[in-house]
């Protein structure tokens, strides 16, 4: 009988523990004799090149990669389980290959941001969840409150970063910190963005 393949996205913001996740379901793997392959966008070699890693400093070797054609160039035939990281950096072409390889039969462990700085949706992340037969949303703690955080702050020279800066840009405590959605914060912000649904059907007197 054929492998029942799966999708699995791991999201959320930094700091909430995606690629401790990932590398528990790449451990578990590993106890199952599974074959597996640990793939990571060569754009991200803050704590190690070769290596996902987490910010406690836990890793597990990876192989880094530069787009979904290079991935797919290092992927043996035989590998039973392929997990990503960070998988927001990665082109389209990845959607189509993780459906493909559950399609097969393969378990395939994705982990990224869902949102970027401004929280708005992150690259592929939202094609990802959507084929995704499971989805993994974790918090982390906001460093202002200590509620539940979800979103990823960025920091300029102590700052709030401003919207029109940089989608990208790798770093981690020195650059971000997780925080709620009442203590996230960004400069600039267009106006088109800084319309809310609510505040106008309050004003009209509309029933949502």
């Amino acid at each position: 009988m054929k492998p029942l393949g799966q999708l699995t996205v791991i999201c959320g913001s930094m700091f909430a523990g995606k690629s401790e996740e990932l590398i528990r379901l790449v451990r578990r793997a590993m106890y199952a004799r599974k074959k597996v392959q640990v793939f990571k966008h060569a754009l991200d070699d803050r704590f190690a090149h070769t290596a996902v890693a987490t910010h406690n400093g836990v890793q597990w070797e990876a192989i880094p990669v530069r787009n979904t054609r290079e991935l797919l160039c290092h992927l043996d035939a035989d590998t039973e389980v392929v997990a990503i990281e960070e998988a927001q950096f990665f082109d389209e072409e990845l959607v189509r290959l993780c459906v493909e390889l559950a399609d097969a039969g393969k378990t395939v462990i994705v982990a990224g941001l869902d949102q970027d700085f401004r929280r708005q949706p992150f690259g592929i992340m939202p094609l990802l969840m959507a084929h995704a037969d499971e989805v993994v949303k974790l918090r982390a703690i906001c460093v202002q409150c200590g509620r539940p955080a979800s979103h990823t702050q960025r920091l300029v020279d102590g700052r709030p970063a401003a919207w029109d800066e940089p989608t990208i840009l790798i770093g981690a405590a020195e650059h971000y910190e997780a925080r709620c959605r009442n203590c996230h914060q960004v400069r600039r912000v267009p106006p088109a963005y800084r319309k809310r649904l609510l505040r106008g059907i309050r004003r009209t007197g509309e029933t949502p």
